[in-house]
């Protein structure tokens, strides 16, 4: 099923999707990995608020290439979600909803996701350019000593994405799994 979803990312919304569900997402999204969620989860510790509002928020996994003469951004592809799996827990207590990347997660971030009603997004690898159109606005944030680490707030037209793992526990990867198993028998 494919899905036009407009952002911000609410309980509703985040409940009404499944894995598998293919969506075209169209909003603000904002831009973290690792050294970013970091900084991030330390000023939550120390009682600080985060460089954007998270409640019902979205963060891209991605570190963008700096943009060409006359583009907003350079390529722009999904980073390995699993190097944010011990910072992602956190942000969800803080309101994060919905996270894109690739790769499997957790089982922790899994279990995260149901009890915060959170949604994880899959983008596809390799590529960057082709994602990097669906982006319409790119505003830095926070933390420019990261580089292509550092926070950005994008706004996203028609990003192409799949809904890989939900907040009633579906897995896609788990359910493709699954399914191969089911037809091709145990692996030997």
């Amino acid at each position: 099923m494919e899905r036009k979803i407009t952002l911000p990312l609410t309980a509703e919304l985040a409940g009404s999707l499944r894995a598998g569900d293919r969506v075209l997402l169209t909003g603000t999204v904002y831009t973290s990995r690792d050294a970013g969620h970091k900084r991030m989860c330390e000023a939550l510790a120390r009682g600080e608020s985060l460089p954007f509002d998270p409640k019902d928020a979205v963060i891209y996994y991605v570190g963008p290439a700096p943009a060409p003469p006359g583009a907003i951004i350079g390529s722009a592809g999904p980073t390995t979600s699993g190097r944010m799996d011990a910072y992602a827990p956190t942000l969800m207590r803080a309101g994060v909803r919905g996270m894109i990347g690739k790769g499997a997660r957790l089982p922790e971030v899994a279990q995260a996701m149901q009890e915060y009603g959170a949604v994880y997004f899959g983008a596809i690898g390799g590529a960057g350019a082709l994602l990097a159109e669906c982006i319409r606005e790119c505003e830095l944030i926070a933390y420019e000593d990261l580089g292509a680490e550092a926070l950005r707030r994008l706004y996203v037209e028609d990003m192409p994405l799949t809904v890989i793992m939900d907040c009633h526990g579906g897995d896609l990867y788990k359910q493709g799994r699954e399914e191969w198993l089911k037809e091709h028998g145990t692996a030997r």
